[in-house]
């Protein structure tokens, strides 16, 4: 595996976050946390309920939130990047499909509504289609749409 632009540590520190990521999300981990907390509540007692008792569980689980966050947004970019990588090979490789659509996550939220707003077209203009199956770009159904609505003005050849 190549190494990032970080080096040794960057690439240790992407190792230990994808396992303990994957960790997390397993039933163990999900048990022992549970575990934590039964026996930190059967503590009660013997510490009379205290500031401190409740101090320790409070700090924590804030600690464990705090880089559980980091994980998991670490988790979540890397995912979403693989994803629309997917995606734009996906893209890129079916004729016919719209090439704007590659790297659409890196345009502005205007920008989003107006290829919107597009696709929004296609819809309308699929439900007048009659065969359900077929598919086409913003771009061709707009010509076969005026094309139709010009043909349909003509007078018919006898």
């Amino acid at each position: 595996m190549p190494r990032g632009r970080h080096g040794a540590l960057g690439q240790w520190f992407e190792e230990f976050s994808t396992r303990v990521t994957r960790w997390t999300g397993t039933s163990t981990a999900f048990g022992l946390a549970c575990g934590v907390i039964v026996v930190w509540a059967a503590l009660g007692p013997t510490f009379r309920f205290s500031n401190t008792w409740q101090l320790v569980v409070n700090t924590g689980t804030t600690i464990v939130t705090f880089l559980m966050v980091f994980l998991i947004q670490r988790s979540q970019n890397k995912d979403s990047l693989a994803l629309q990588l997917k995606l734009n090979e996906l893209v890129a490789a079916i004729e016919g499909a719209s090439n704007r659509l590659i790297d659409v996550e890196d345009l502005s939220e205007e920008e989003l509504k107006v290829l919107h707003q597009h696709y929004q077209r296609l819809v309308a203009m699929s439900k007048e289609e009659l065969s359900l199956t077929r598919s086409h770009s913003v771009e061709e159904a707009d010509q076969r749409h005026s094309s139709k609505a010009t043909a349909g003005r003509r007078p018919r050849k006898a």
